[in-house]
């Protein structure tokens, strides 16, 4: 079934050399694309589908859409934090090639590999913006998009060995509170106090023991804090940004209710919500990958992340079997010395290949 809901002629899968494949993903490398910043990387990925002879085009926020087989959306995100690291294919100690540069994997290595899966399994493609700040791109594509594709398969690091079926939500807002100025000395709670106490409380009220997995754990974080006399020296002012990571055992409501209920003072506007997935790992995906991924010799290992990424947004909107996988270490995401191996990449394309072959038979 096409985006559009109507059938379409099958597309002609081409085949695609570990040489093509390897080019395509270090010039998608060396095109600086930070979020807001990325219609340059996203044009050589509509170049590379129209020489392949692929319907493809930028929509109207800058994602790649190539549509084709819907059995299977392939997507990933073409957005990468900011940070210069200088483009280069170099050997490691054990003699094993590495991509090094600012996105080689969160997430320009899935996002390569899902393209030339497409291409050569005829499988629906879409590279997505924003997702790095706000999901953009994500969120337009679920609102775009007539029909809901049978399968998805979000990219991200996942290693070419893992399959992550579930992230955290998220939600995360500002509290604001003001009270009378007064004398440092009194002993009543001034707006910078009961900011104070409100987190507190809040970090109390979702404290675990050590042994529950973060995965499982409401985490609190404070994101900037900003607090004094007002510019008339009549108030005291305090603007605490925050974030709260959900796990599946609550939605984002559930959270900001309790968050809320320990409010004494000011208000606190929650302007970010993104709900918790957690994908069971007996839907036909999770099995096709891991019966691929011991068909290249690996081992697979079913993963639980602790952030959120675009499959959060997709899972929130549509109702079919979906896994994030990937080549790349996570840990590298966004650091200062983010590479990728190769070969690791060179065979995440194939269990790509292989998974979307076998659910497109289906």
């Amino acid at each position: 079934m096409s985006e559009s809901g109507a059938e379409q002629d099958a597309v002609a899968p081409g085949e695609i050399s570990d040489e093509e494949a390897r080019s395509l993903f270090e010039d998608v490398v060396r095109i600086p694309s930070v979020t807001r910043d990325e219609r340059a990387c996203a044009e050589r990925l509509v170049e590379f589908f129209e020489a392949h002879d692929r319907e493809v085009w930028l929509d109207d926020v800058g994602n790649v859409r190539a549509p084709a087989d819907d059995g299977v959306l392939l997507t990933s995100h073409v957005d990468t934090v900011p940070g210069d690291i200088p483009v280069r294919v170099e050997e490691n100690d054990e003699g094993v090639p590495e991509l090094w540069g600012r996105g080689s994997v969160d997430a320009k290595g899935p996002l390569c590999a899902m393209a030339i899966a497409a291409v050569t399994t005829g499988a629906s493609f879409a590279g997505v913006v924003g997702e790095e700040v706000d999901s953009k791109g994500g969120r337009f594509l679920v609102e775009d998009r007539e029909s809901v594709p049978d399968t998805v398969i979000n990219g991200e690091p996942s290693g070419w060995e893992g399959i992550t079926l579930g992230y955290r939500g998220l939600l995360g807002g500002t509290y604001v509170a003001t009270s009378e100025s007064g004398h440092s000395s009194r002993p009543d709670n001034n707006a910078i106090q009961d900011a104070l106490d409100w987190w507190e409380a809040v970090e109390t009220e979702f404290a675990h023991d050590e042994w529950v997995p973060v995965f499982e754990r409401v985490t609190c974080k404070p994101v900037s804090f900003d607090g004094g006399a007002s510019r008339d020296g009549l108030s005291v002012e305090a603007t605490m940004k925050v974030q709260l990571r959900v796990p599946p055992s609550y939605t984002t409501d559930e959270i900001r209710e309790i968050a809320d209920g320990h409010l004494t003072n000011g208000t606190v506007n929650w302007d970010d919500k993104v709900e918790p997935v957690m994908q069971s790992p007996r839907t036909p995906v999770a099995r096709a990958f891991r019966a691929a991924i011991r068909e290249q010799g690996g081992e697979p290992s079913l993963l639980r992340k602790t952030g959120t990424s675009d499959m959060n947004v997709y899972a929130r909107a549509w109702d079919c079997p979906m896994a994030t996988y990937g080549p790349g270490d996570s840990d590298l995401d966004h650091a200062p010395n983010e590479h990728i191996e190769l070969p690791a990449f060179d065979r995440s394309i194939a269990v790509l290949e292989t998974v979307t072959e076998r659910l497109l038979e289906e």
